[in-house]
């Protein structure tokens, strides 16, 4: 792989083929499943859809979008998970029909990303209604004391706890939200949106007991660790402490991230998302030198796994989910500048 400073093109850092795969997984009416004929989620779907974006593939781009605002519901939420193939029944694997919060909302931050790569404003009216229903969706989920509650089930019954990385994702789509309405000039939904923002801000900084009330500590997960810098919650000095506080317990040198701390398994996309994270912090060569570590994790077509197991030595799962390649190629634009959009979670000041 070309690497280094030098790196202007997906095809320096060798991801056409993690670019290629995406479009060639995506449905006739948009959707990009985990895998051929595999389920699907809103939240991995748009991240598929920000690599299609980096990558020029506008028009593939675009039609992930509109998959998005034809499936939203009328209270502006969408499914948590699409099952297998043709089965959009909202659930897979068993789990019951649920709407997610963070899923449902990151429409915004996807939306807000094509806008930057290509200066498309008809697109940004066109999906200004999707947004707008998104985050209201979001916001209507919203406790007292700030955080936004995870799910709400199919019969409308909202489960009152939240997550630390699914509200760390909720304030950046908020931010994404404010600033296509700042765009288009809808001003008083821009500045609830920051309030709401603002209070969520405050409830993942200061408010460590409205998370993981009603189940186990997410704390062992990577996402726990990094996603309030990656998202924009925690900044400057703060955020240079937290990521070189879990950097021990997280990184496996050589290899990449952990997905949790206590199992031998590096992952694909959250070692992207660290990648994004450290450049966020002023880390660019640490962050470039894990990345290119990422490489040796692809198939012979150069098509990313999932991770690896590095006890067993061996690929776990066995699946080549879309979204690593969409993490991988946000990635490199996070480290090379490839788009309009490439400081969007590098630079808080960018939404």
């Amino acid at each position: 792989m070309s690497s280094g400073p030098s790196a202007d093109s997906l095809g320096d850092w060798g991801l056409e083929p993690a670019v290629d795969y995406i479009e060639r997984v995506q449905r006739s009416d948009g959707l990009v499943p985990w895998y051929p004929d595999g389920p699907a989620d809103p939240w991995d779907h748009v991240e598929s859809a920000m690599g299609l974006s980096v990558a020029g593939r506008h028009d593939a781009a675009r039609r992930a979008y509109r998959w998005v605002a034809d499936a939203q519901h009328d209270d502006g939420a969408l499914w948590a998970t699409y099952g297998e193939a043709d089965e959009d029944d909202g659930a897979h694997a068993g789990d019951e029909p649920r709407k997610e919060t963070h899923r449902s909302a990151y429409v915004a931050v996807g939306v807000r990303h094509h806008y930057r790569c290509t200066g498309d404003r008809e697109f940004l009216e066109t999906m200004w209604p999707t947004v707008r229903d998104a985050l209201a969706f979001a916001c209507r989920q919203q406790a007292p004391t700030g955080e936004i509650y995870w799910t709400v089930g199919a019969d409308g019954e909202v489960y009152e706890d939240a997550l630390i990385s699914g509200c760390a994702s909720l304030y950046k789509s908020l931010a994404c939200g404010a600033a296509i309405a700042d765009v288009l000039g809808h001003t008083d939904a821009r500045d609830r949106w920051l309030e709401a923002r603002a209070d969520l801000g405050v409830a993942i900084r200061e408010r460590p007991d409205r998370f993981d009330r009603t189940w186990e500590s997410k704390s062992r997960y990577a996402m726990d660790w990094f996603y309030p810098v990656l998202c924009g919650v925690v900044t400057g000095d703060s955020a240079r402490d937290r990521i070189e506080a879990g950097m021990d317990r997280f990184l496996e040198e050589e290899l990449g991230c952990r997905c949790v701390a206590d199992e031998p398994w590096v992952t694909v996309a959250e070692s992207c998302e660290l990648v994004v994270s450290l450049a966020a912090v002023g880390r660019v060569e640490r962050a470039r030198e894990i990345y290119e570590w990422l490489f040796q994790w692809t198939d012979d077509e150069g098509v990313f796994w999932t991770g690896y197991q590095f006890e067993d030595e061996a690929f776990w799962p066995g699946e080549r989910p879309t979204w690593t390649g969409g993490a991988a190629v946000l990635a490199a634009d996070a480290l090379s500048g490839l788009s309009g959009a490439a400081d969007l979670f590098t630079d808080p000041l960018s939404e």
